[in-house]
């Protein structure tokens, strides 16, 4: 279990918090909020899909289906239009995405400073696999930033993945955190669907690349509290949310 450092500890409510209250804890999601491999994966999938005969667009995938496994999407797909896709799909799918990553990913603008400003314990909850997400860090030269927990949901016992909530409330187990006390950033409805699913505030994020008009009115739509475009926007974000509570 990871204690949350001295002075982060979660401090007796009297009515309205004070500035100098921190959240119990900071959830990342990965793709698409730290590191802008959301667009990347999308048009691998996209391609992917349109020859499998499904047509649809980098554009449409990212925006109908982030935040979901290439599986779920395949199940959702298959579902609404009948067509059965083969098994192997998933893993040329994987291979071709980890290619255009190691060769592509960036981090997002300013996310580097933002996380080491956040003044309370943190860590990154996705459903890529751990072995994509710190390929992805290391790349982006951002790992020294993260170098505590990372859950990827898959990996977890009961392996389900977002939109369910199980790698938000197993990070919140581990660092004794309180769900309520726990604020999510994350960049999809599906994401979003399991921070609110856990019992978690959120923050939803339009800074990259797969980003579109009316995206952040669909965060809002879906449970995000507030959405920020810039990380130099999160700090005081953060701050603001936690003087004001929904149960206040």
């Amino acid at each position: 279990m990871y204690a949350p450092p001295a002075g982060c500890r979660r401090s007796p409510e009297t009515g309205l918090r004070t500035d100098m209250d921190k959240p119990d804890l900071i959830i990342f999601d990965c793709d698409g909020v730290l590191v802008d491999s959301e667009i990347i994966a999308a048009r691998v999938e996209a391609e992917l899909l349109t020859e499998a005969g499904f047509e649809i667009t980098p554009e449409e995938l990212a925006r109908t289906y982030a935040g979901l496994t290439f599986k779920d999407i395949l199940l959702r797909i298959e579902e609404i239009s009948g067509l059965p896709f083969q098994a192997t799909l998933i893993d040329k799918a994987e291979t071709a995405v980890d290619r255009r990553l190691r060769q592509e990913v960036r981090a997002v603008d300013g996310v580097r400073e933002a996380v080491m400003q956040v003044g309370a314990p943190y860590c990154i909850c996705s459903n890529s696999p751990g072995e994509r997400i710190r390929a992805m860090l290391e790349r982006t030269g951002i790992m020294p930033v993260f170098m505590g927990p990372i859950f990827s949901a898959p990996e977890l016992p009961t392996g389900r993945t977002k939109p369910a909530p199980d790698v938000f409330l197993h990070a919140a187990s581990e660092f004794n955190a309180d769900p309520a006390r726990t604020f999510v950033i994350e960049d999809s409805v599906h994401g979003i669907a399991g921070a609110r699913a856990a019992g978690m505030r959120v923050i939803g994020f339009t800074g990259g690349a797969h980003s579109y008009p009316g995206h952040a009115d669909v965060l809002m739509e879906a449970g995000a509290e507030t959405v920020i475009r810039r990380w130099a926007d999160l700090k005081g974000v953060l701050e603001a949310l936690m003087v004001w509570s929904e149960d206040d």
